[in-house]
């Protein structure tokens, strides 16, 4: 066989711009990768599970019972003129999403710390894979919400049209928060362990078990801060059509989400040359 130096190609890996926030055109070489990173994490997740990939549909399930006998028939808590099961549900389809998807964001890099020191590949894909891979789990929830909403009567009308604007809300807020802490917990691991705690505290600052008209105005700016608040109100105004269009959180929460997403992809392009060594 003859040899042709004309076949050869040479690679270079050399150090990036700590500064630079994101290369799209290493991310769009290695969209296979990524695209890999997702499925495994997903059939990872359900490995040698009796119940399977139905846990994405008993975790929201067994949520919405429990409130809906604490919250509704023991405290009474109203929820306007939609029945409360389908007005919780609503709200825990894009909330078990976020607190799934920013869990295992954080957890990402840790958790492949043997893949990262020995070959190169844009860090950036774990945390996005983590996220990108949740969608699966949001779509089957909402295939469950739609029998649910036809039991009570309720029809999705032209709002559940918007219902992508609100999901790509979510998908940014958990993937700019998720860069944050999956940098951070690379040196201090406390991280990992109080996710659980503030993700429980998040929960109760969020309605998703009561309507945000039972918070008192002087303090519903600070719930309009919660980028989560809008998801989901939004939710719920795009699947049941009631209410209006919180528009004006919208605003706020996409420009928090967008703080976060840019300001974390600086962060983690920053630290991400010594993840190799610290992990």
């Amino acid at each position: 066989m003859k040899f042709n130096s004309q076949n050869l190609h040479t690679y270079r890996i050399e150090p990036h711009s700590s500064w630079m926030p994101l290369n799209l055109k290493e991310i769009f070489a290695f969209r296979r990768l990524l695209l890999i990173f997702a499925i495994r994490d997903v059939k990872a997740r359900y490995k040698q599970t009796l119940a399977g990939i139905t846990w994405v549909i008993i975790q929201p399930l067994l949520s919405m019972l429990v409130f809906t006998v604490f919250f509704s028939r023991w405290l009474n808590i109203s929820s306007g003129d939609v029945p409360y099961p389908v007005f919780t549900f609503a709200a825990l389809v894009p909330w078990t999403y976020f607190v799934h998807s920013l869990t295992m964001a954080s957890n990402s890099i840790v958790h492949q710390q043997s893949v990262i020191s020995k070959v190169y590949f844009p860090r950036m894909l774990l945390p996005l894979a983590s996220v990108l891979g949740g969608l699966i789990d949001l779509f089957m929830s909402l295939l469950v919400l739609v029998p649910l909403m036809m039991y009570y009567g309720y029809a999705p009308g032209w709002q559940i049209l918007t219902l992508p604007i609100f999901i790509l809300l979510a998908l940014l807020t958990a993937l700019g928060i998720g860069l944050w802490l999956s940098a951070i917990n690379v040196r201090y691991h406390d991280v990992s362990q109080a996710m659980p705690f503030v993700t429980q505290i998040w929960l109760f600052a969020t309605p998703v078990a009561y309507p945000i008209t039972l918070v008192p105005e002087s303090i519903r700016p600070l719930y309009e801060l919660n980028p989560m608040t809008s998801v989901v109100e939004g939710f719920r105004w795009a699947l049941t059509g009631d209410g209006e269009l919180p528009l004006r959180m919208m605003l706020i929460s996409g420009s928090i989400a967008l703080t976060f997403l840019v300001t974390g992809l600086y962060w983690f392009r920053r630290e991400e040359v010594r993840f190799a060594d610290v992990v």
